[in-house]
């Protein structure tokens, strides 16, 4: 068994894992009610999904010889820029009152600000 071979399946492997997480991703938001339980699925399970599609790419590349790294530069792009349009649409749902508002912090005085906590002593 070539090199080429097993670089063959491992990318047909990586495609039905990472077709079944992006069919997990798509049930998950069509079947859940709120809008955070709604976040979850896609953001999570879609990042999941998408880099084992792009592993796929990356291995079928390797398999004919020709090296990419333009699948590691989206894979980059999407594992920074997923979080952060998650956290922006959690904002947002928060700030419509849409979902339950989270609880306080215990000591909301320091909580996402400058100041520092006063010591006892």
């Amino acid at each position: 068994m070539s090199v080429q071979i097993i670089a063959t399946y491992a990318a047909a492997v990586t495609l039905f894992i990472g077709s079944f997480f992006i069919l997990v991703g798509v049930i998950g938001l069509l079947k859940f009610n709120g809008p955070m339980t709604r976040l979850h699925a896609p953001t999570k399970v879609g990042t999941v999904g998408i880099g084992m599609l792009l592993l796929a790419s990356i291995l079928h590349s390797f398999a004919l010889g020709e090296a990419s790294s333009h699948e590691l530069l989206i894979m980059a792009f999407l594992f920074v820029t997923a979080p952060i349009s998650a956290n922006f649409i959690a904002k947002v749902s928060i700030h419509n009152r849409s979902c339950d508002t989270p609880p306080a912090p215990p000591r909301d005085d320091t909580w996402s600000t400058l100041d520092a906590p006063k010591t006892d002593a």
